[in-house]
């Protein structure tokens, strides 16, 4: 039988958890048994050191998918368009690298993460209204990542892409059509997407390495991608919307699975329609992350208990201290035991490293992989809009099976896992941190 919740426990357990994972700030809510209750811990910037309150503004960063993702569908309940609806249909002027492509990618892929447009296109196009419309055109240089609706793979500028819808079929900005669909509805006085209106508020600053980072958030072409700033009660009550008719007639269309994850180990099994899809010991949960310039959030949904968390943090481990947070406090409302991530097997095991040994790139990053002492070691360098604000990464994978490998940065208490595998037509493929990558060379 799942307790009570104690508030005075979890006001001194959030505390304890960012000083284990070496957290600067963090806020937690959650909704159970109909209440709703809030916490907070920590500072939003260690070089100012104020507070973290409950009311305070971080970055959802790609949580915000969920909600453009519901832009979209109450579009389609609108009936404006269908989610088998070519993007070109609607945006005449789209194109991506390959023709096929670009006349094929529908809205399902979009927001599915399966077009295969490459992904992490992270461009300034400015500051003004017309900066998503910008975005779109810059992306009639974007390669393919993989064939249209082979596999998974995540996609920011896909995402970038169906904000430019929600513009096109609102006629106005995506922020302003974010507030009309859904913020003012839903009566949220805590979520905003601009820099001038996040400002009005305790706004937290992202980490790195234990200090402020370089540069506060993403550039405003990013927004339908990652760029809405909310406290965790307000991305609550839009959770909470979905367990019921409160924005869509059928919510219940976003949790149909739309293709498998290749690596099961990071997020969940399948994604739908901006959820991710998973199941913990037989009961279904929705969840979406985000990760920013050193802020990283999560929002978990267990719709048959009607429970919905979300917490979020700016700096430290973070990764980690939410899997924490989750495995308590799931366990603890629940009785749920939250799926770990993969750690290295007992007893090692004799892999074909070779195999998998190569260069794999795509759009924003480009990793070698080379055999080492049974395992694989892994650098990766960032490239593209975001390259310059971290070193290259070094991480050495130790195989847990023929395809599946775990490795973790130095210092770092999260096992993050690899997954190789091939296309139908026998390409070779890795995929980790949810995404995609083709071997090159």
């Amino acid at each position: 039988m799942a307790e009570t919740v104690n508030p005075a426990r979890w006001h001194a357990r959030l505390g304890e958890l960012i000083a284990e994972y070496e957290v600067p700030g963090a806020s937690l809510a959650f909704l159970h048994e109909g209440e709703v209750h809030e916490f907070a811990a920590g500072v939003l910037n260690v070089a100012t050191g104020v507070e973290a309150t409950t009311d305070s503004l971080f970055q959802i960063g790609s949580i915000t998918k969920v909600w453009t993702t519901t832009q979209i569908m109450l579009l389609v309940e609108r009936g404006e368009l269908t989610l088998d609806t070519p993007v070109s249909r609607v945006l005449p002027e789209f194109r991506v690298a390959d023709p096929e492509a670009t006349a094929t990618v529908t809205i399902r892929h979009l927001l599915s993460h399966t077009s295969g447009i490459d992904g992490d296109l992270f461009l300034d196009t400015g500051r003004g209204d017309d900066c998503v419309e910008r975005y779109v055109a810059a992306c009639a240089g974007l390669a393919q990542n993989h064939p249209v609706g082979v596999t998974q793979s995540y996609c920011n500028s896909g995402f970038v892409i169906a904000g430019r819808v929600v513009e096109r079929l609102t006629g106005t900005v995506w922020d302003t059509a974010l507030r009309e669909q859904i913020i003012e509805p839903l009566g949220l006085t805590h979520t905003w997407t601009l820099p001038e209106d996040v400002l009005r508020f305790r706004a937290a600053m992202g980490h790195l390495d234990g200090a402020p980072a370089p540069a506060w958030g993403l550039m405003r072409s990013c927004g339908p991608a990652g760029l809405i700033c909310a406290r965790p009660a307000d991305v609550v009550a839009f959770a909470r919307a979905h367990l019921g008719t409160g924005l869509l007639a059928d919510p219940r269309a976003m949790w149909e699975p739309q293709v498998d994850i290749p690596n099961p180990y990071t997020l969940g099994r399948q994604w739908g329609l901006g959820w991710v899809l998973d199941e913990w010991q037989g009961r279904r949960v929705l969840s979406h992350g985000g990760n920013t310039i050193g802020q990283g959030a999560m929002l978990w949904t267990v719709p048959e208990e009607e429970t919905v968390a979300c917490v979020l943090a700016n700096g430290g481990h973070s990764a980690a201290f939410r899997q924490a947070v989750a495995a308590e406090l799931f366990g603890e409302l629940l009785g749920l035991t939250v799926p770990p991530a993969p750690g290295p097997p007992a007893e090692p095991f004799a892999a074909d490293v070779e195999r998998h040994a190569g260069v794999y790139e795509r759009t924003g990053m480009r990793m070698t992989l080379t055999a080492r002492d049974g395992g694989l070691l892994l650098r990766g360098e960032v490239t593209g809009g975001l390259a310059g604000l971290r070193p290259p990464m070094e991480l050495d994978l130790i195989p847990v099976d023929g395809t599946t490998f775990v490795g973790r940065p130095e210092g770092d208490p999260q096992w993050q896992s690899v997954v190789f595998y091939e296309l139908a037509d026998g390409t070779p493929y890795m995929h980790m941190g949810v995404r995609a990558t083709p071997r090159v060379a």
